[in-house]
């Protein structure tokens, strides 16, 4: 598919793209393997995209973004995954939470937070799941109640992508608990050294290792109310509800390059693997398999490009999102382990690229909101 060029990608963004591939392949590519034993980035690597303006591409420049649009984090996301780089987490930090700050915080929250999101000098993160409450955010138990000008926190979290090093997360809680979704607020913790946060162990994961995933403690944590995000307690799930379609785009768009970055590592092996005295595309049952992996691709990189087109016009419902997110990471798994299989004995080894693609995979459909979440919520629109 190299030939192909999405229509929402334009001559600047051709120029942006190849930026990134190149700071990926220098900066990324090199350290992946290492970051995966060690379960996290350096902590510098943070500053170097932000130096070179990987992080925040698309917020305002006013806030220290580079003024971009979702197109540029579209980007970011479908070269990271064809570079099968899942260690830096880019797109929990500046595709989800820097536009979570951008969209709902004041003026004053914007300029404390995001240049220095921007810049790397903070790592974000997102606090939603909870032992007890996954893809169900009504179910939380983390509470945070009001004490004169702070909130006292209690609670933990679990699988939270950049936990380890975060350095500002937007914590999901109960300021109302009585009112269900609308005793749901979101407020901003700047970790530091505040006594009563502590961070757990982190997660041993079937993929992405390098990528820290964490879980997250609050004992009597006193945070400023002035960090409640927005003005107004009790708008979390509305804020969460209105963002996640943005961050499933996200998830579908990785997805959509593992797929197409698995079709080109297996062609270009069952040309070389030879089996019975010829080379494994020539034989009947490769070639069909391969033509079905294509063509559910090339179904998906459409669909996603007509996703892309209502993104960028602001036009993207919940229910489209919901749609790509689930479709792309069906599709993205059978075709990875289509292309496995393929590769025989070769794709159980790490050392080959599938095998990595297969591990990263899996776990698309059930972060961002499991793949039977996302059916449920088309359903309702039925």
């Amino acid at each position: 598919m190299a030939e192909y060029r999405s229509p929402w990608i334009t001559d600047d963004l051709v120029l942006f793209q190849d930026s990134i591939r190149k700071f990926i392949e220098r900066e990324l590519v090199p350290h992946e393997e290492r970051w995966w034993k060690q379960q996290h980035v350096d902590r510098e690597v943070w500053r170097k995209a932000g130096e070179f303006g990987m992080l925040c591409a698309s917020i305002p420049e006013e806030y220290g973004g580079g003024g971009g649009t979702f197109a540029h984090e579209a980007i970011i996301a479908l070269e990271q995954s064809r570079a099968m780089v899942s260690s830096l987490g880019t797109n929990v930090h500046s595709g989800i939470v820097a536009h979570y700050i951008l969209r709902y915080g004041t003026e004053e929250q914007k300029h404390r937070w995001l240049p220095k999101m921007a810049s790397g000098e903070r790592v974000a993160a997102i606090a939603m799941s909870e032992p007890g409450a996954g893809s169900d955010l009504k179910s939380i138990k983390t509470r945070a109640v009001r004490d004169g000008d702070h909130y006292v926190i209690n609670g933990s979290k679990t699988f939270i992508s950049n936990g380890l090093l975060a350095d500002l997360i937007c914590v999901v809680v109960k300021t109302a608990p009585a009112q269900g979704a609308k005793g749901v607020s979101i407020v901003v913790v700047e970790t530091g050294d505040l006594p009563g946060f502590r961070r757990g162990r982190v997660l041993e994961k079937m993929g992405q290792k390098g990528q820290d995933t964490a879980e997250l403690f609050f004992d009597d944590v006193r945070v400023p109310c002035a960090n409640l995000l927005g003005t107004e307690e009790g708008k979390g799930f509305y804020q969460l509800m209105q963002q996640l379609p943005q961050e499933r785009m996200i998830i579908a768009l990785g997805a959509l390059s593992a797929m197409e970055k698995a079709l080109d590592v297996t062609t270009a092996y069952v040309r070389e693997r030879k089996v019975f005295g010829m080379s494994l595309l020539d034989m009947q049952n490769t070639r069909f398999k391969l033509a079905e992996c294509k063509t559910h691709a090339t179904i998906a990189r459409t669909f996603i490009d007509d996703c892309m087109a209502k993104v960028l016009r602001g036009e993207l419902d919940a229910e489209t999102a919901a749609m790509a997110k689930w479709w792309c990471t069906q599709r993205s798994c059978e075709i990875i382990d289509e292309c496995l299989q393929l590769h025989g004995g070769y794709g159980y080894m790490m050392e080959y690229p599938i095998a990595r693609l297969y591990v990263n995979a899996r776990v698309s459909k059930i972060f961002g909101g499991s793949n039977e979440i996302m059916k449920e919520l088309i359903a309702r629109a039925l």
